[in-house]
């Protein structure tokens, strides 16, 4: 049997991921002009960022329980 991924949860993290580079490019737009608003798009990146780990690691999560039921 093949293992299961959530592809719903893995377009969720693209989208975060989408969001955090747009953070990012922001963040060096910004830099020199308001190094207080780069910030704050920095810590939004990264916030994005690991929203996007967690989803990904939901995703993996049901092809890992299956694949661990398998092995049994």
């Amino acid at each position: 049997m093949s293992q299961q991924i959530d592809a719903d949860k893995l377009k969720k993290a693209e989208a975060s991921v989408t969001i955090a580079k747009s953070m990012i490019t922001q963040a060096i737009e910004q830099s020199a002009a308001n190094p207080t608003m780069a910030e704050e798009a920095l810590k939004q990146a990264g916030m994005e960022m690991t929203q996007a780990q967690t989803l990904i690691t939901q995703a993996q999560t049901p092809a890992a329980a299956q694949s661990a039921q398998q092995t049994k």
